[in-house]
């Protein structure tokens, strides 16, 4: 069995999908759908950059969006290819939008729309500097949970982030409480990494931009997607419109339990993952949670060739 996974925010690079944009009409028309939607050149972003606005979350998301499904358009219309054996869809923090678009649950205009006021509203919901983001690498979850405990709330919120694979780990919050907890995994010989981000995301911090973004989706048209979806929040599937709004609003504050939403799905019979979309992120990880599964990433089209 299959699942076709989506990648987030950190796969996106100036230029991706160039080589896609130029050679099919498809491609090009998915990315006119999306400048239109947005009133501006989201497409200029993503092909030309720079790349100090394709880094701006309210871009980021989009784009990542518009590259995954115009190769997921490819590969079903263009080449048509019917990847067949799917059991689930998945996709990491704004990847599940683009799940949700590849699986007819939610129309790729409405899915801009919402990723472009998502990113705004995550990136407004924090001052500028006054949060931060940490990538630990090599630590159990249950130590970095007794390092949260042991710093307290006095420095501010420090919560877990991320459950991205057995060998990564990302923690949010206030500024001064991921520098403690820093400091604390310096002193333990743990290795982490600021990561170059200009808001706090998937923790308590992001609460105002859950509540901007809950009036959004709930007006949205959203149908029963026509393949199980895998969710963030739950680590397991779902597949009713109504629950998978509440589940987008809460994803926005909520760890990504995207360790355990893998583990989920092989324990659910599959045993081949096939990421869409730019980088190769969610594949790696895939690779370090289990070394029983393929994984593969499709983003050329030699790689699309190479489904047949």
């Amino acid at each position: 069995m299959k699942t076709l996974i989506f990648p987030g925010q950190g796969s996106q690079s100036v230029g991706m999908g160039q080589d896609l944009y130029k050679t099919f009409a498809l491609v090009k028309k998915i990315f006119k759908e999306a400048d239109e939607k947005l009133n501006y050149s989201i497409s200029k972003i993503i092909l030309e950059g720079p790349e100090s606005d394709l880094k701006l979350t309210k871009n980021t998301q989009p784009a990542i969006l518009t590259v995954s499904y115009s190769i997921f358009k490819l590969i079903t219309e263009e080449f048509n290819i019917q990847i067949k054996d799917i059991k689930y869809f998945a996709g990491h923090s704004l990847g599940e939008y683009s799940a949700l678009v590849s699986s007819n649950s939610l129309s790729f205009s409405d899915a801009v729309y919402l990723l472009h006021e998502r990113g705004k509203s995550m990136q407004e919901a924090v001052p500028e500097g006054k949060g931060s983001m940490l990538a630990v690498m090599g630590s159990k979850i249950e130590d970095l949970e007794k390092y949260i405990e042991d710093i307290g709330k006095d420095k501010g919120v420090c919560e877990i982030a991320n459950d991205n694979s057995n060998a990564q780990v990302i923690l949010s919050g206030d500024k001064m409480a991921i520098d403690e907890i820093s400091k604390i995994l310096k002193s333990n010989k743990k290795k982490s990494i600021f990561l170059p981000v200009s808001a706090p995301f998937h923790c308590s911090l992001m609460n105002p931009a859950a509540k901007i973004m809950e009036d959004k989706i709930n007006q949205t048209n959203f149908k029963n997607p026509s393949v199980d979806l895998v969710s963030n929040v739950t680590a397991e599937s779902v597949r009713d419109s109504e629950k998978i709004k509440s589940l987008l609003v809460r994803q926005i504050f909520s760890k990504v339990r995207w360790r355990e939403s893998v583990l989920f799905m092989i324990k659910n019979g599959v045993n081949e993952f096939i990421e869409i979309g730019p980088g190769k992120v969610l594949s790696g990880l895939v690779k370090r949670i289990s070394d029983k599964v393929l994984s593969k990433s499709i983003n050329t089209i030699e790689d699309i060739k190479s489904l047949k």
